[in-house]
């Protein structure tokens, strides 16, 4: 009997670029694609270095691991999942990465006290959770976890999520079933 070959998760682009992740075999997690993190990266291009960024349902830490290697100052990855963050812990050892700070904690739990702003936001829930992403978007406005000029980037399935008022699209595109969104917060209100 042949068995499923697994893809391998990469890192696109920056000092790690080529290297593998760590393996997300028996976890009930979707990675973002590597065809998706090119599009997200070059995006995040011209904002990406010195940025302090937050990722929200880490998952594999692909999003985080990323940021780092195509010069990010930090990153706080939030994971739920115990066996997730030890793999993540585990590939930050191999890489000699310091600057990712990986809490296991629930993301709406983490969200719902007052905070210091992020200059980039990784959401990127479970694939079809409009509730948790939705919720989420409200929790970073409410909480203080966005700034003027602060960045969003969101995977979602359909375009009925919330959004507001003080965000503007800046970039979107449909890969596969997958839709990404790249907002930036103009101003406070």
């Amino acid at each position: 009997m042949k068995t499923k070959k697994q893809k391998k998760i990469r890192i696109t682009g920056g000092i790690f670029k080529g290297r593998v992740l760590h393996s997300i075999s028996k976890t009930n997690i979707r990675p973002t694609r590597n065809c998706i993190k090119q599009v997200v990266f070059n995006w995040l291009q011209k904002y990406i270095k010195n940025s302090i960024c937050l990722d929200c349902f880490s998952g594999s830490g692909s999003l985080s691991i990323e940021s780092i290697s195509r010069s990010a100052k930090s990153v706080i990855a939030l994971e739920k999942n115990y066996i997730l963050v030890k793999r993540i812990k585990e590939t930050l050892k191999k890489f000699l990465i310091k600057n990712i700070s990986v809490l296991h904690v629930k993301t709406q739990k983490w969200l719902k006290k007052k905070g210091n702003p992020f200059d980039i936001i990784y959401l990127d829930p479970p694939f079809n959770n409009k509730l948790l992403l939705n919720q989420s978007i409200i929790y970073l406005e409410k909480y203080n976890w966005t700034q003027k000029n602060s960045i969003i980037y969101i995977e979602h399935a359909d375009n009925n999520i919330y959004i507001p008022n003080n965000w503007k699209l800046m970039k979107k595109k449909k890969i596969g079933i997958v839709l990404l969104s790249l907002f930036y917060k103009y101003k406070n209100i």
